[in-house]
This record gives C-alpha cells, sequence and structure tokens, in this order.
C-alpha cells in the first residue's frame, strides 16, 4: 500500500481508502457479516482510512465501522459527514444547533469521545458563502468534539470557494475517467493550501468496473434504480452524472487500454492515483473480496502517458458535453 500526506492534518494516509457508503444504504441489500468481512479486509490490506457519514444507513456505517474498530489494533482514521440529515435540505439549517446535534450523534454512533474530521455533507451552494458556519466548525474543534473539518461537494466551484475558509482541512469531490473537471484548476488550488483532496465515486456507481451491461437489474432500493434522473439527490451521484447508455459506450473503449493482469475497477483506481493532489480515492466495497481488490490498485506501476493521452481524449469527445459545465 501506498501512504499519501493528507493535507495540513500531519496524517499519512492511504492512497486507496474505503468509502462507506454501500455498507451502510442505497445500494441493494448488503449483509452485515458481508460488511464486517470487508472493513476487516480493508484493514487487513493496509488501508487505515474510512470515510462515513451519519446518513448510511442512518447510522448502520458509522456503527459497523465502530464495531470492527474494537476488535482490531491498528491506527484507523475515519472520517464522517454531517448535514444530509435535515429535511428540508437548506442553508439554513446548518446552523450551531444541527450541527451540534449531528456530531454527538456520529460520537455516540461511532463510540468515541472526539471524531477525525467531519465534512459538511454536500451542503446548498449559499452555505459556502456563509462564514458563521465554519465558526461553528471552529467551535467544534476547540470544544474537543473533533480534530479537523473538510467539505464534501457536488461542484468546482464550491470547492474553490470552500478553501478559502483558513482552517478547511480536506476536500471531498467526485473525479474519475468520467468526471475530470477538478483536475483543470481545482487541484491545483488545493496543492498551494495543502488541502487534502478525498476522490469520491471513482468507479462512477460501478460503471467503471466494467460488469454492467445494458439488460442489468438494480434493486428498488438501490440509488442506480431510483436516482437515475436525480430524483432523490443529485444525479452527479449516480453513474457519475453520465447517462447509462453513453456510459456503457465508453466503458467498451476504456476495456482495450486496460493492462493484463488488472481489473477495470483496479485501472480506475490506478488512473485516479496518476494526479498527486489526490490523497486518498475511496471506492466503496460490499464484501472481502472487492474491498481486497480495491486495496491492491495501489500496487500496480503508474499508467503509461500514452494511455492517460487517450483517456483525457475519450472524455473530451464522448463524456465532456454531459457533465463538464455541470459540475
Amino acid at each position: 500500500m501506498e501512504y499519501r500526506a493528507f493535507g495540513r492534518t500531519g496524517w499519512q494516509v492511504s492512497a486507496v481508502g474505503f468509502g462507506a457508503w454501500a455498507i451502510g444504504g442505497a445500494w441493494g441489500h448488503v449483509d452485515e457479516r458481508d460488511a464486517l468481512d470487508a472493513l476487516h479486509a480493508a484493514i487487513d490490506n493496509g488501508i487505515n482510512f474510512i470515510d462515513t457519514a451519519d446518513v448510511y444507513g442512518d447510522g448502520r456505517s458509522e456503527r459497523l465501522i465502530a464495531q470492527v474498530l474494537k476488535e482490531r489494533s491498528e491506527a484507523v482514521h475515519v472520517v464522517t459527514k454531517a448535514g444530509r440529515r435535515l429535511d428540508p435540505h437548506v442553508a439554513a439549517g446548518y446552523n450551531r444547533q444541527n450541527l451540534t446535534a449531528f456530531v454527538e450523534r456520529s460520537l455516540r454512533n461511532l463510540e468515541t469521545e472526539t471524531l477525525d474530521l467531519v465534512q459538511l455533507h454536500c451542503p446548498p451552494t449559499e452555505v459556502y458563502y456563509m462564514p458563521e458556519v465554519f465558526g461553528v466548525m471552529d467551535d467544534l474543534v476547540q470544544a474537543g468534539k473533533i480534530r479537523h473539518y473538510g467539505v464534501s461537494v457536488e461542484k468546482v466551484e464550491e470547492a474553490i470557494k470552500a478553501i478559502e475558509f483558513p482552517n478547511v482541512k480536506s476536500v471531498q469531490i467526485i473525479f474519475n475517467i468520467f468526471r475530470q473537471r477538478p483536475a483543470d484548476l481545482f487541484f491545483k488550488l488545493a496543492k498551494e493550501k495543502q488541502v487534502a483532496i478525498l476522490a469520491r465515486v471513482p468507479l462512477a456507481s460501478g460503471l467503471l468496473t466494467g460488469k454492467m451491461t445494458r439488460d442489468t437489474q438494480f434493486a428498488a432500493d438501490d440509488h442506480r434504480h431510483f436516482n437515475r434522473h436525480g430524483e432523490a439527490f443529485d444525479v452527479g451521484e449516480t453513474f457519475a452524472g453520465v447517462d447509462y447508455e453513453t456510459g456503457l459506450q465508453a466503458v467498451d473503449e476504456i476495456r482495450a487500454l486496460v493492462p493484463d493482469g488488472m481489473t477495470m475497477a483496479q485501472f480506475a483506481l490506478r488512473w485516479i492515483l496518476m494526479f498527486d493532489a489526490v490523497s486518498t480515492v475511496i471506492p466503496g466495497a460490499k464484501n472481502r473480496r472487492q474491498a481486497t481488490d480495491n486495496a491492491r490498485a495501489a500496487d500496480f506501476p503508474p499508467l503509461p502517458d500514452e494511455t492517460m493521452q487517450k483517456l483525457r481524449a475519450l472524455y473530451q469527445t464522448r463524456i465532456k458535453s454531459q457533465v463538464h459545465q455541470r459540475w
């Protein structure tokens, strides 16, 4: 496993982390035993960074993580998120009372006295123009409730605005072969300010695993079934906002670039790790095998320049018009 600096926190984190949305909910049924096995396998393979949120399975994800960490001696950084419990999810809800309550709930779920890092969970754009929200987060650090804070964003604009606040230590943003815009400007700005970057939705909701077809069916409680057009939350969270048919066609082209001995998922993760601004990439895993395969993506050698150029050209010609201006 490769380890990278996590911004200004002083942490060294695994280049491949563990995204714990799938073991919480909205990805179809995941058996608790499989979820626990996935977490154990991740740690077994050198992963020391887990990303979760209070809304993943209404706290299920956080509680499963706490259960596993009680059985492990390794030091693991667990970062969670706050804000999406708001209903309605509006900027005014990001106030002291609500944020404090969300943090207290995550402290209980994770069975800890201090949260390593809390990220505002894709708040409305207006929140990034409300200094008082970040003041509340500063106060939670001073109170010892959290060590650091950051943001999870939908848009590059939000990411750029967020890092104007001096104590924002990390930005979580969608970045994958189908969502390349963050590398154009934001990565440079984040490196200058030593802000950690978490690359989320790295496999475009599974499209970039190469395992999906036109006939693939998803369970009713899987967001790939109920959020294809943004019915429940931002459509960019599902298949990275790319039309499913377009994505399948692009995947067919990408398949020819994958070296022998590497899965397509590992290839997609290795592409992300080619960008040194990325601190960690956080693919999800529903079982031990997926977690192990994801972790091994960091062990492969760098991709050739020619491959990188071809993937950039594919984005420009097939994907960019659907996503670039939106996020």
